[in-house]
Order: C-alpha cells, then structure tokens, then sequence
C-alpha cells in the first residue's frame, strides 16, 4: 500500500514538473548580445539584450502598444534595465505604454520630462506607477548592459525641431559597436560630428526612418557601417526611406535591412561579427551604386508580400510583374492585399496589366 502510495505522489510531482516546463518560458539568454528591430511600420521600436539585461530604445505609436506587449511576453523580458524614449514624438514614445504594462523598468531617460501630447502624458503616467521618474543623459555618460557599454551622443544642445532632440547612443560589445541615431538630423549630425567622438560603428540604426533630412555624408564617412536597418512603413505618405539617403547608404557600400520589406530584423553579435535573421524571406538591400538593381530588388520583394502594386502618384494599380512596377519610383509604391482593397482605396485598374 505504502508503495503504491510513493508511486502516485511521484507519478503526481513528474506530470507537475513536465507542466511546469511546458508553460513556463524560457528565459532571455544569460550570455551574448541581440538586437531586436521590431517591426512597428512608420515608427521606431529596438529590444537590446545582453548577459540576461534588457534595454528597449522607443517603442513605436500608440496603436503600436499592444505588439510591444507581445513581443516582451513572447521573449519573456519582463524586467528592462533601461528604457529609452529618443524623443517626444508619437511614433517614437506612444508604445511604451505597452512593454510598462509587462516589464519592471529600473531607470528611463528622454531628453525632455514634459510634452503636450496625450502620448507623452501616458509615457510618464506608466513610469510613475513604477516609481520611476525620466533621466536627461548628458553626451558623454555611459552606462552598463550587461557586459555592453552604451555612451550618450547627443543632444549635444537645446534645438526647436524635437527630432534634433533624438538622444543618440554607441553601444560596443567586443568589437561590435551599435549606433541608434533616433530622428536626429542635420543639424544634431553635425555637432555631434564637432564633439570628436569616435562613432565607427558596425551596424547603423538609420536616423529618421531614412529621411532625406539625415543620414548626411560627413555623418555616414565618420560612421562607415558595414550594415543599417531602416524602420520604416510600407507605402507611407512621408517618400521614407527617401532615394537620395539609400543613394547615399549604397555610395558608402553598406547592406541595408528593411523592416518594410523584411518584417522584424534580429542582429547577433559573438563580439567580433554579427549575423542577421528577418521575420520575411526578402533578402537585404545589396550595398550598390546601382539604381536599377536597387529598384528591381525592392520591386521583386514588394511583390512577394502583396497581391497587386498600387502607384501613390498615379492611383493605378498593377500586378506585381506588371513592367510598370519596374519602371515605378519605389517611394510612390503601395502593398495592396487585393482587388477589393485597391478599388476601396480609390486605385484604378492597369490598362495594360489588366489586374
């Protein structure tokens, strides 16, 4: 009796424990160093872990709150070491709401403590429900992830335009740098540039969804990234990324990743390389001065994620082997998941292609 007994309390501990292992998560990895750019269409959103610490730089809009949750549940990142609003601007701070809704946040740094807007309200109401109050970094400071250092770059001064206002960060593991440039502009580049600071780096956070307002050529020489990821929207009104600043990435033979076109990128780093896994199958944007082969790359990785090619410019819609998809300027392109979708959003059908 007494046997059987031991064999059903065992029995009962061995169903707990496999239970237990097959709903519990796996924790975020105790060593080396990852990247998350998540996918937050015309916003800005990056998950840093290293040595088991996290640290989240913006976190898209509002309506972008409830990815963020996800994302840090799924990775079972419920404690962020920092947290970093780049600046005031709705698509950069918006989503924050959401990862303080499911991580524990030790220290949050913005270079402002007020802003009027409703966004901005939210960000400081969730923080101070944590007991946490904004830091304003000042260039120069550094801070420690795990065994990565991050350095604050900027804002080198006060400026009237809040995208100049971007807090810039260096952030080295081994022999890896990461540099995250916010919505910074011209104007932040270029005093930054005239603070001296070392800012080669190996992989490029391009400044304001790759703009034709940043990313200048001194900046980008003094920086010679190897790769750079734009977090950019498919089909959005503002012409990002812009051709004159992918122009400028493929003089400077960098190989860029696109979270238009490549959905969630994921960088790795062993201290001396990194290597990059995207959430969609469309391969990085070769580091060419090439227009045509830009254009053809981009069309032909549209193409596989939607059903027709709409064109902003002419309200025409095409197949995606359509020639005039090709002939297309690539900022006028527009996913459209049907026919249905196309008419409702007021394209007309290709006389040549026929869709």
């Amino acid at each position: 009796m007494k046997s059987m007994l031991k064999a059903i309390v065992i029995a009962i501990f061995l169903v707990a424990l496999l239970a237990f292992a097959f709903f519990t998560k796996a924790p975020i990895s105790e060593t080396g160093f990852t990247v998350y750019f998540i996918d937050v269409g015309q916003a800005d959103s990056a998950v840093i872990v290293c040595d088991g610490h996290a640290m989240m730089i913006d976190g898209g809009n509002a309506a972008d709150s409830d990815l963020v949750y996800t994302f840090l549940k799924k990775h079972n990142i419920n404690h962020l070491d920092y947290m970093i609003g780049t600046h005031a601007h709705e698509d950069h701070i918006g989503g924050l709401p959401g990862a303080l809704n499911y991580a524990k946040v030790d220290a949050a740094y913005c270079p402002v403590t007020t802003y009027n807007s409703k966004a901005f309200g939210n960000f400081v109401k969730y923080l101070a429900q944590q007991g946490v109050k904004i830091t304003k970094p000042k260039p120069g400071d550094v801070i420690s992830l795990g065994s990565a250092s991050v350095k604050f770059l900027a804002p080198q001064k006060a400026y009237g335009e809040p995208n100049n206002t971007s807090i810039v960060v260096k952030i080295t593991y081994g022999k890896t740098d990461f540099l995250f440039t916010g919505d910074a502009e011209r104007e932040s580049e270029a005093d930054i540039l005239a603070a001296g600071y070392n800012l080669r780096s190996t992989v490029l956070k391009v400044g304001h969804h790759a703009s034709k307002t940043s990313t200048t050529y001194p900046f980008l020489r003094e920086i010679m990234p190897k790769y750079a990821v734009v977090s950019v929207g498919r089909g959005n009104s503002y012409g990002h990324p812009d051709p004159d600043t992918m122009s400028r990435l493929r003089d400077a033979e960098v190989t860029v990743y696109r979270t238009d076109l490549h959905g969630d990128v994921t960088v790795t780093s062993d201290g001396n390389d990194v290597s990059f896994k995207t959430q969609k199958n469309a391969g990085p944007v070769p580091p060419r001065s090439d227009t045509k082969a830009q254009k053809t790359q981009e069309s032909s990785s549209l193409a596989v994620e939607s059903s027709y090619i709409g064109n902003a410019n002419t309200k025409v819609f095409h197949r995606p082997k359509c020639s005039s998809v090709g002939q297309m300027n690539p900022k006028n392109r527009v996913a459209l998941n049907s026919r249905e979708d196309a008419i409702a959003r007021s394209f007309k059908p290709c006389g040549r292609c026929k869709p």
